[in-house]
């Protein structure tokens, strides 16, 4: 019994190390940038198959919460473990993908070097989410998984405008979304969670555009559509907290 309720256990913590796993493949795969991978994949770039691990690392983090509240398995070394993949999978993978198509498309540029500002920031918020109590129904800053879904829109965009040849000037629209998205992770904004209690359109209208935004942005931009999905999701939070706040005031 023993073994069983050990195995049990762990089980979201592998879900967990799974995410860290795919974290540190994506670092891996994003250091030959847009370099074809050959063979069957022939038509697939190496900073694409990172977008995919990314990806995938966002299913498992998605996973190891919800089989830790399946299997009441909830502990406090799988929120530190969490935190530590997350740090790598959406801070540092991100920072390889951003740092090595800059060095691709614009090589010896200093902005490529501005890209660790995603890792640090990412960290900073991530501290932040585990000491803070106040977090459980909504967020703090930027989460930093949707930061990572950003800069896979956003690099998919910038590789594609800046093919065949690097278009002078867009180097430093990539060091504005790096110290601005940087920024919003550690911002004090108040971010909705994509949870949803109930499937009312009053409590949840703000959530339901944010799905249909996805959905069109994906269908209009394809993947560079993620990145258009992000910045809505915090015009949406700006527009959310506003009314919020407004409410209070004619509460009182």
């Amino acid at each position: 019994m023993n073994l069983l309720k050990s195995i049990k256990n762990n089980i979201p913590n592998t879900i967990t190390c799974l995410n860290l796993l795919s974290g540190a493949i994506a670092c891996i795969l994003a250091t030959s940038g847009s370099e074809h991978i050959g063979g069957n994949l022939d038509n697939l770039t190496y900073y694409q198959l990172s977008f995919c691990m990314i990806a995938a690392a966002a299913v498992f983090d998605f996973l190891d919460g919800f089989a830790a509240r399946l299997l009441t398995a909830v502990s406090s070394i799988g929120k530190e473990l969490d935190s530590l993949s997350d740090c790598v999978s959406f801070g540092l993978a991100p920072t390889f993908i951003v740092y090595f198509m800059m060095q691709d498309i614009f090589p010896g540029s200093w902005v490529a070097y501005t890209a660790p500002l995603i890792a640090v920031f990412g960290a900073v918020r991530l501290a932040r989410f585990n000491v803070d109590s106040t977090q459980a129904s909504s967020f703090v800053g930027l989460p930093i998984p949707a930061n990572a879904i950003f800069w896979i829109g956003f690099c998919d965009w910038f590789y594609a405008a800046n093919n065949p040849v690097s278009v002078s000037g867009l180097e430093y629209l990539a060091l504005a979304f790096v110290l601005i998205m940087s920024m919003m992770m550690v911002s004090p904004m108040r971010m909705f969670s994509l949870k949803f209690k109930n499937y009312g359109i009053k409590d949840n209208y703000h959530r339901y555009l944010l799905v249909a935004a996805t959905i069109l942005s994906i269908i209009i931009f394809k993947l560079p559509g993620l990145a258009c999905t992000i910045i809505i999701y915090m015009i949406l939070a700006v527009i959310f907290r506003k009314k919020e706040l407004d409410a209070l005031k004619q509460g009182h």
